[in-house]
């Protein structure tokens, strides 16, 4: 018993060990021709490199970058020093560096490293990690509102307890913030967002669906989807009684 009681700990011990990376902040939104700087912290140092990489909606991601915090950063091909940059304020914390950032710069960014921690028994076995994410939206007073339309739920959904709301929105970059009031309150226990999609035409639309009882639908409640692109916004109202179902 004493033995089997040791390998469980020892295997506990080992998933307990695997490396964790940080990514900070979560969201962020900047003004055109503003320096970004976005955190990685990639818990301990088993001497790999730190990659960064850039992912627009419905893409590939594209690798900007790697660093080692004793090294200077290589570039993917179709980046350079002139765009980006990467520190390290120490063996575990990095940044990478949006010299000065442009509308077309909003994306999702992300680090890995790698991590032998997990396959410890195979030396030869690594584990590539990614962090969270950060959702980076540059603005500027240029960028257009979203056109927002909110669809009603379909007679067929109306026959049951609940029904769906659909809110459409149509903007020129990717990242956008959705919400949704009910009776003017916010409403986001029964909301659902699909990421951005690219159009052929180079815009972006995002779908956003929220899920309300049937009963309240009926007592015409009003219920409104608002997309906010930075200082830029649209909002759409739908009950009832002001849409034909």
């Amino acid at each position: 018993m004493l033995g089997i009681l040791s390998l469980l700990i020892a295997a506990l011990t080992r998933v307990d060990a695997a490396k964790v990376l940080t990514q900070t902040p979560a969201v962020l939104t900047v003004p055109v021709g503003r320096e970004v700087v976005l955190n990685c912290n990639i818990q301990r140092d088993d001497r790999h490199r730190v990659v960064f990489y850039r992912q627009f909606p419905g893409e590939a991601p594209q690798f900007i970058l790697e660093h080692y915090y004793s090294r200077s950063p290589s570039y993917g091909s179709d980046f350079s020093s002139s765009q980006f940059n990467a520190n390290a304020s120490s063996k575990v914390d990095y940044q990478f560096i949006i010299k000065q950032a442009k509308a077309e710069d909003s994306a999702e960014y992300y680090c890995n490293t790698w991590d032998r921690s997990v396959n410890e028994e195979v030396s030869h076995v690594i584990t590539v990690v990614f962090g969270g994410g950060t959702k980076l939206l540059v603005t500027s007073s240029d960028v257009s509102p979203p056109v927002v339309t909110v669809f009603p739920p379909s007679n067929d959904e109306l026959q049951s307890k609940e029904a769906t709301l659909v809110c459409v929105a149509t903007q020129s970059i990717p990242s956008a913030d959705v919400t949704w009031m009910a009776r003017g309150r916010p409403a986001s226990d029964a909301v659902a967002t699909g990421p951005a999609t690219r159009e052929t035409n180079g815009n972006y639309k995002i779908s956003s669906y929220l899920t309300v009882q049937t009963s309240e639908w009926n007592a015409d409640v009003p219920y409104t989807c608002k997309v906010s692109l930075g200082s830029q916004s649209a909002e759409q109202t739908i009950s009832k009684s002001n849409c034909a179902i």
